[in-house]
């Protein structure tokens, strides 16, 4: 699940996540470890412009430092960047952030990356925002020699170019999962060629097929093989009858009926699926994570 509180867009934000804070955070990733959860995921965005300000909020946690700080209090359940733009920064500055982050959490990253949308970040931190699908491109690359196993990482490309430069420590897993997000034409190509798994930015349920078939055959075409693990955000959901409005799209309803809705994901060829539950407070959000780990995840 992508976590609240960290990324407050009003697409998607609860009200009593406005005043919530790190202790809130603390026990909904250490109620995400006890229920079962893959992963937990911290969004990444650096400064928002007035212009979106309304919509979007201001309130956009560090995806490092979220991360890290949860990695402190949970045990087993994994770290998603989603997503890192990680085109903002130079490669060798991200790979020294996400390694330390690897490290000290054991072995737990999953780093989710995309080209990012809002100009006035990009234009801020001095780097080409109608480029952003080249730079991401090259970073891509940089980052897979960068979190490698060599102490000194080389590249060699048209923006960034480095050897005989030492980082330590090195991530703890061999091979960091690097997850590309995205659901525009260049995005699907660009998780189906240079990603290890895909997430989805919003596709309904009637557009996966075409994505998935789409990335199956540019991964065949160009002969790459391996696994590859493909994601979807599901509809809102609400384990149970719900006593107050939680919106049209909202599944709800009982184990059973929650469970036979999402199996079609894996119909599909889905491998993982986000959730995001409504709720009122921190402890409805607790109380509908435990049950959904007992009731449903053993159903999928």
């Amino acid at each position: 699940m992508q976590l609240p509180v960290q990324s407050q867009s009003t697409i998607y934000a609860e009200q009593w996540e406005a005043g919530a804070g790190p202790e809130d955070l603390a026990e909904i990733a250490r109620g995400a470890d006890r229920a079962g959860f893959d992963y937990v995921a911290s969004c990444d965005h650096v400064a928002i412009p007035r212009r979106l300000a309304a919509a979007m909020s201001t309130v956009w946690y560090d995806p490092v430092a979220t991360l890290a700080f949860l990695a402190g209090v949970t045990e087993r359940v994994r770290l998603l960047s989603h997503v890192a733009v990680v085109g903002l920064r130079h490669p060798l500055l991200t790979a020294k952030q996400y390694a330390t982050l690897d490290h000290l959490s054991g072995g737990r990253l999953i780093l989710g990356v995309g080209a990012g949308h809002v100009r006035e970040e990009f234009e801020a931190l001095g780097v080409d925002f109608e480029q952003r699908g080249a730079v991401l491109d090259e970073n891509i690359d940089a980052l897979r020699a960068a979190l490698g196993p060599d102490e000194f990482p080389e590249h060699h490309g048209k923006l960034h170019d480095f050897a005989g430069l030492g980082q330590r420590p090195r991530p703890a897993q061999q091979n960091v999962p690097l997850w590309v997000g995205g659901s525009s034409p260049a995005a699907v190509r660009r998780a189906a060629l240079k990603g290890d798994g895909w997430l989805p930015q919003g596709d309904p349920r009637n557009r996966l097929p075409a994505q998935i078939e789409r990335i199956r055959r540019l991964r065949e075409e160009a002969c790459i093989e391996g696994p590859f693990v493909i994601g979807a955000i599901t509809e809102p959901l609400y384990l149970g009858t719900a006593t107050w409005d939680v919106g049209r799209r909202t599944l709800t309803g009982s184990p059973d009926a929650l469970a036979e809705s999402l199996r079609a994901y894996r119909a599909m060829g889905v491998h993982q699926i986000q959730v995001r539950f409504r709720c009122r407070g921190r402890t409805e959000l607790t109380d509908q994570m435990a049950a959904f780990g007992a009731e449903v995840r053993t159903l999928l």
